[in-house]
């Protein structure tokens, strides 16, 4: 019995006031690491959105170039790249901010997964970003700029906050769709679910997929589908990262600890047990 229980929680009595100070002296290391990465990466600004930008040029017609409708956004829209850049990089940091703020609120068992969820969260965020950039964004803007210009009525021309705006609202979409199967690993762990219930649910998940993609990405078929289908299938990883990796429920344990002590108390040297 004494076996199964938890491990105790480190400062579960922590005052309010001590939590407070604790989360504002987090919130102060995060900032600062964002602010840091930030002066680091605005200095590059300008060769970073020309990166980002290569998809949108390459599907405009011969002779379209993005173009900037006023005089400041220039300034503003390299301001907005160093910092989502500073974001990235920062990550790591802002992560590990958050998992020691929560940290004496775990049992000591669950303090092992702050490196991994670290590694894992950060890891998975970037694929996720590496896959809409160059997998689905030349796709996207191709059709609605051939969309748009089918009719040869009309040109494109694309002001760079816009696409920046649009580039950077997609680019989170697809980094958190593929957090999700670390969400599911901690949330399985918590047994707050298990794999039969995400099993059962797969509907609602292909349901959630597509309304997910219809908040962040651009109304159209394309996009939406670029992004619920990951999800989908990203939530059939998450079912069987759950079965393996999550917390039984007691009834199982309890039926493993009695089919161990039944073998544990049969006696190898009576006949019967032949």
């Amino acid at each position: 019995m004494g076996d199964s229980q938890q491990p105790p929680m480190e400062d579960s009595q922590m005052p309010l006031m001590q939590h407070l100070e604790e989360l504002r002296k987090r919130l102060m290391i995060a900032a600062g690491a964002w602010l840091v990465a930030f002066l680091a990466c605005y200095s590059f600004a300008e060769k970073m959105f020309s990166y980002i930008a290569e998809p949108v040029r390459n599907a405009l017609p011969d002779g379209s170039s993005l173009v900037f409708i006023t005089a400041t956004e220039p300034f503003f829209t390299y301001l907005k790249v160093g910092a989502l850049a500073g974001l990235l990089v920062a990550l790591p940091i802002i992560l590990w901010q958050f998992w020691s703020f929560i940290g004496p609120g775990l049992y000591k068992h669950e303090k092992n997964y702050v490196l991994p969820f670290v590694v894992a969260s950060s890891f998975c965020f970037g694929v996720g970003t590496y896959f809409g950039f160059f997998l689905v964004f030349p796709t996207i803007f191709t059709f609605l700029i051939k969309f748009g210009t089918g009719t040869g009525e009309m040109s494109a021309m694309l002001s760079m906050g816009s696409y920046l705006a649009l580039s950077s609202k997609l680019l989170l979409a697809f980094g958190l769709v593929f957090e999700l199967p670390i969400v599911i690993f901690f949330l399985a762990r918590l047994g707050i679910v298990d794999y039969k219930l995400l099993a059962r649910n797969r509907k609602f998940a292909l349901l959630g997929g597509f309304l997910f993609g219809a908040v962040l990405t651009p109304p159209d078929v394309i996009s939406q589908t670029a992004l619920a289908l990951p999800f989908f299938i990203l939530y059939e990883i998450g079912i069987w990262i759950a079965k393996f990796f999550g917390k039984k429920p007691l009834e199982e344990e309890s039926s493993e600890e009695e089919a161990a002590d039944k073998d544990t108390e049969q006696d190898p040297a009576d006949p019967s047990s032949e």
